[in-house]
């Protein structure tokens, strides 16, 4: 059985996801949007389940979560759009910018367990 610490090690992309998601959760608080109820619970919702799935990822890899993680890092990009909160300078960036983050990880995540017994060329 592995320890934590070297799921984490192996696993890095899914702990720093885990801490984005953390960032996510307090950014309405930090960044002075916590007011804005459609950004504010955007950003709530979506650092809940990219937490649970960063975890579940540590506990048991399956890709399955990592295609899920990615998709919700498209949805933070997109959410201040149709959502509405794009008027939201704060919430909109913050959410692109972890959305674009935790999405690259999650099909970096992907790419290197697909790629991960290949020869070194």
């Amino acid at each position: 059985m592995q320890t934590l610490w070297s799921r984490v090690t192996r696993q890095w992309r899914d702990a720093i996801n885990l801490v984005l998601a953390v960032w996510l959760f307090v950014s309405p608080w930090v960044l002075g949007y916590q007011g804005m109820g459609d950004a504010t619970w955007n950003a709530w919702v979506l650092a809940a389940i990219i937490a649970v799935a960063s975890v579940s990822a540590l506990v048991a890899f399956h890709e399955w979560e990592e295609w899920v993680t990615a998709l919700l890092g498209l949805w933070l990009v997109v959410s201040p759009w149709l959502v509405g909160f794009a008027d939201v300078a704060a919430a909109m960036w913050n959410q692109i910018v972890i959305g674009v983050i935790v999405g690259g990880l999650a099909l970096s995540s992907v790419w290197t367990s697909r790629h991960r017994d290949l020869p070194a060329t």
